[in-house]
């Protein structure tokens, strides 16, 4: 069952895929991209021809999100399917869903399912409140974590009511926090010979993410309003406008803040009592954020960001997506890489934000189509050409 490797890093490891939407195929997407033999199992197209959540096979979400993966099709409600389910956890390292907590138990795919036929099987599981408790039979849905788990109370404009994020940062975060899990996992087996269960979800991740401003409610039962532009503690940092548009600034720390006034040649507002140290300027945020403003308007945005970052106070450009990857450093940073789909073509796919100096990683093949590798892999579990043919025959693969 060869497959052409992302990077040598995690190649010796094989994961099976169960994952849709977004969340789940996340954190699969980490394993790949470092180079584990994932094979992505979906249903046969006649048991599943409506296109899914995850959007069109060949558009960018999609195809973003399920490179560097070898793909079949199984049906895991038949007897069948689940025996060739069952055959390839024997030596698979990894398996990964993100059902509701209830549809592995149905269909016999549970750990202690996989545990059974393969002790060092670990077994990824992604759900919207967790495995149990009492929200457990609730469908989890990123906006829905992002308001239960806090995040929209402290996003957007005081007084204009809750806001979303402009990703779905719960999906995101509780698909990486649960490949970090795996990989934990995965080292504890070189001591312990067993694998384990691994459970994230978009609820806990979304918390867990909410860091110092969860920590100021539980430290100091401080609860954090919504702050817009403004961060929430460390002032001034925000959105300031110039003669031609907007850009960050962060001048926080009194050392910066010296440097700042200075490279607004401001130093009266350096020495104003109002803005003499950091708590003053806290209590005076609002009519500070006026101050700044009155004086960023007066220069273009290129023109400020060149005068800050040369004084060592950090402000950068507020870009569009196409901005953003027409930057240098992004370019530098080689943040946009080429694959080749025999289906579509070349396609610019985001590339891993992570760098090795050993092991890097890279896309190494474009998703699969639909049950592509099916038959390579059936083969490979020792199934003969008719025995493939009974099971299409069958809508088992």
């Amino acid at each position: 069952m060869s497959h052409t490797a992302a990077s040598s890093a995690l190649s010796r490891f094989t994961v099976l895929d169960l994952t849709r939407v977004r969340a789940g195929p996340t954190c699969v997407r980490q394993l790949a991209d470092w180079g584990a033999n994932v094979i992505k199992v979906e249903l046969p197209e006649a048991l599943d021809a409506a296109e899914g959540l995850g959007g069109k096979r060949h558009g960018p979400d999609f195809q973003n999100l399920h490179r560097n993966k070898r793909g079949i099709t199984l049906n895991l409600k038949d007897p069948d399917g689940l025996a060739v389910f069952m055959r390839l956890v024997k030596t698979a390292d990894v398996v990964v869903e993100n059902y509701r907590p209830d549809v592995k138990n149905r269909l016999g795919i549970d750990y202690e399912s996989l545990k059974a036929v393969n002790p060092r099987v670990i077994l990824g599981s992604i759900s919207g409140f967790g495995q149990d408790g009492p929200y457990v039979g609730r469908p989890g849905f990123d906006q829905i974590a992002q308001g239960m788990g806090g995040l929209m109370s402290i996003t957007g404009e005081p007084g204009k009511g809750p806001m979303r994020v402009g990703i779905p940062v719960a999906d995101l975060c509780a698909g990486l926090l649960c490949a970090h899990g795996i990989m934990v996992a995965l080292l504890e087996r070189e001591e312990s010979g067993e694998g384990q269960w691994v459970d994230s979800s978009l609820l806990a991740a979304q918390i867990f993410m909410l860091d110092f401003q969860a920590a100021r409610w539980l430290m100091d039962k401080d609860v954090p309003p919504q702050a817009g532009n403004n961060h929430p503690t460390s002032i001034p940092t925000g959105v300031f406008q110039t003669k031609d548009g907007h850009i960050n600034i962060a001048a926080t720390g009194q050392v910066i803040w010296e440097r700042f006034c200075k490279a607004m040649d401001a130093e009266d507002m350096m020495n104003d009592p109002r803005f003499a140290n950091g708590a003053a300027r806290s209590e005076n945020r609002d009519a500070l954020s006026v101050e700044i403003n009155n004086r960023t308007k007066e220069k273009d945005s290129a023109t400020w960001i060149e005068y800050f970052n040369e004084a060592g106070v950090p402000a950068g450009e507020i870009n569009s997506i196409d901005q953003v990857f027409a930057d240098p450093q992004v370019e530098h940073l080689k943040m946009a890489e080429t694959v080749h789909s025999d289906a579509i073509g070349d396609i610019d796919l985001v590339a891993q934000a992570i760098k090795l100096s050993r092991t890097p990683s890279r896309l190494a093949v474009a998703p699969p189509e639909r049950g592509e590798h099916t038959d390579a892999v059936l083969e490979g579990l020792g199934y003969s050409g008719d025995e493939i043919a009974a099971m299409r025959a069958r809508n088992v693969i």
